[in-house]
């Protein structure tokens, strides 16, 4: 394992550290939802990490929110090799699942992390 846990097949970022180099080194994607940062990983999967902060609402909202980003991720195919972090901003709270859904694929569409055969349907 490479310091991530797994979760239903997928990895996660689990460590400071590690969210810190995406931070600093990771290039960003925005919008009114989510802002997505990416860096190359050099490993053979991709892996994942989610910050909502305390701006978004209270431990329920924000555990809805993160549940939902985990649900988009789940459904949406990403291209290897890349450590993304999801960061929520407080009107991911307000909107539906569909809304947050279009919202993330097309941040990572533009970012170039979709698996192409998903882009082809």
């Amino acid at each position: 394992m490479t310091g991530g846990g797994v979760v239903g097949g997928r990895e996660y970022i689990t460590r400071p550290r590690e969210y810190a180099l995406v931070h600093a080194r990771g290039n960003a994607w925005t919008n009114d939802l989510v802002v997505v940062k990416a860096l190359p990983n050099k490993l053979p999967l991709s892996r994942c990490g989610f910050s909502v902060g305390k701006r978004v609402g209270k431990a329920v909202v924000r555990n809805r929110v993160k549940r939902r980003l985990r649900e988009v991720l789940r459904q949406t195919p990403l291209r290897a090799g890349w450590d993304i972090v999801f960061i929520a901003r407080p009107a991911a709270a307000e909107v539906d699942y569909a809304s947050l859904k279009n919202a993330v694929e097309g941040l990572l569409s533009r970012a170039h992390l979709l698996e192409t055969a998903f882009l082809a349907v």
